[in-house]
């Protein structure tokens, strides 16, 4: 049985904790939230040196919350710095001067810190493939994430997979690893009874039969391109999906349903 004084101690080290976790997010938040009120101003008034400065200031920042210490808040630092990064993603006039560069700096923060965070790889592969052009690190940080996942431990994991095989086939080339990528993403989504991923085990086994009888498969790529379209998060991703899309020698319709339906040739 514990003694009074020991239950004093254990209650002051868990308040010292507590403390210590609110005062470096604060003061980390602080920073950032410094740096992002500038970077705003600056994006409309501010030159292109101004503007760049500052987010060099966010990359040191964000570098910063790689190495803080959580005491257990993982979670929470991982939310909090994607909702700084939805601020830097969005504000488009400043990214027209400064590019999407540091966006993969965000995930490097918010995956390790909690990979079971779904909604981020959908934001992480957009950001980072299609804007910031660095798929390999894209790739690199689903593929970190992947380690710490299971069907059991994430039911609906099997969106990273996919999303995963969408970088090395449209992105990086790569569609040995690919295939692989969207057979892992229908194993694991076979796990569950349930229509939706039962759906998604089918079309990604059809993906990836596409890939394994034709790698340049144009059916594929425009699969691949349809799944960007339909997590889409801004006009401009949708505007580049089906422009790729047509480029392929598809045609992008809009069901009565609302769903997006893609035909292509018959032939590959």
């Amino acid at each position: 049985m514990l003694k009074l004084s020991q239950v004093r101690q254990q209650f002051y080290r868990s308040l010292a904790t507590v403390l210590v976790v609110s005062l470096a997010i604060l003061a980390v938040g602080s920073l950032q939230s410094s740096q992002l009120k500038k970077l705003k101003n600056t994006s409309a008034l501010g030159s292109p040196a101004e503007l760049n400065k500052q987010v060099e200031l966010e990359k040191v920042n964000l570098k910063a919350l790689q190495k803080l210490p959580t005491f257990g808040f993982n979670n929470l630092v991982a939310d909090w710095t994607l909702l700084n990064f939805l601020q830097y993603f969005g504000d488009e006039e400043a990214r027209q001067v400064t590019g999407y560069g540091i966006s993969p700096e965000y995930f490097e923060v918010i995956i390790p810190h909690d990979p079971k965070f779904l909604d981020a790889y959908y934001f992480l592969s957009t950001s980072s493939s299609i804007y910031a052009a660095q798929p390999e690190r894209s790739v690199k940080l689903m593929s970190q994430g992947l380690k710490s996942l299971s069907p059991k431990i994430a039911p609906r994991a099997y969106y990273i997979w996919r999303q995963k095989g969408i970088d090395e086939l449209l992105f990086l080339g790569n569609a040995k690893a690919a295939k692989q990528s969207f057979e892992t993403a229908a194993n694991w989504a076979s796990v569950y009874p349930n229509q939706e991923s039962q759906q998604v085990a089918a079309a990604s086994r059809k993906t990836a039969n596409f890939i394994a009888r034709n790698p340049n498969s144009k059916q594929a790529q425009a699969q691949a391109w349809l799944m960007v379209l339909t997590n889409a998060p801004d006009d401009r991703t949708r505007k580049i999906a089906i422009s790729r899309i047509r480029g392929l020698g598809g045609n992008v319709f809009l069901t009565p349903e609302g769903s997006v339906d893609v035909r292509m040739p018959k032939e590959d």
